[in-house]
């Protein structure tokens, strides 16, 4: 008899989230997904599959390390960090709010990190061991070429550069952890003049993550596969 493949999504209630939940379910996965308030999930609730879903606030840390011990034992084959705020819509340096620059630090940076870390036991058990953060090519310092967008851009940067660290630390115990950007993906996020489909987004996205290799840990990667430089 041959186990099902897990995944663990967080921020898993709609956009990205939600589609990688339909594909994941679709192909036959376990799936684990995680939102801030699983009371009248929508659309979540109306996928089918084997789907678990628990609440999680990823900045609580309480609710993250009691979610870890509730699942201790349960092998991850891929932990996906979805999760992730935009923040601010105001760009201007003379716009910058300091206190939502810091929740958006909590939300883009820190809970990915805490998560992982709390969950490494549990991908370390499985048989593909990958850990994915999802972040933007606005968090490459290289592509930059119109400034702006400080809290957004500076917490995928900061993202970008915890992920690499922990691909380092990780190595030893086989895990994979690499970056994916989306792309300009029509959501809630990206809104209605964005380039591509969620639907289009996630099967590029599934298509890396099956691909990826040991020597692409640590990786920033678009979601066609490409590299993204730093």
């Amino acid at each position: 008899m041959t186990t099902k493949p897990t995944v663990f999504i967080t921020g898993a209630n709609r956009g990205i989230g939600l589609e990688l939940v339909r594909q994941y379910a679709a192909a036959a996965w376990r799936v684990i997904a995680t939102c801030r308030n699983p009371v009248g999930l929508g659309e979540l609730a109306r996928l089918h599959g084997e789907i678990e879903v628990h609440g999680l606030d990823v900045t609580d840390d309480n609710q993250a390390t009691a979610l870890a011990k509730e699942l201790d034992g349960t092998a991850i084959d891929v932990l996906i960090n979805n999760a992730g705020v935009y923040g601010p819509n105001k760009y201007s340096l003379d716009e910058v709010d300091e206190d939502a620059w810091t929740q958006t630090l909590r939300v883009n940076v820190m809970a990915p990190l805490r998560i992982s870390n709390l969950f490494t036991p549990h991908v370390a058990a499985s048989t593909q061991r990958k850990i994915i953060t999802v972040t933007s090519k606005m968090g490459s310092i290289a592509d930059n070429a119109s400034g702006g967008v400080y809290i957004y851009r500076s917490s995928k940067s900061a993202v970008n550069a915890v992920m690499r660290s922990l691909s380092h630390e990780l190595r030893d115990q086989g895990i994979i952890v690499t970056l994916l950007h989306p792309g300009w993906v029509k959501t809630d996020m990206g809104g209605p003049n964005a380039l591509i489909s969620v639907e289009q987004s996630v099967t590029g996205v599934r298509g890396v993550i099956a691909n990826l290799s040991g020597e692409q840990s640590g990786s920033f990667l678009n979601y066609d596969g490409t590299e993204i430089p730093w």
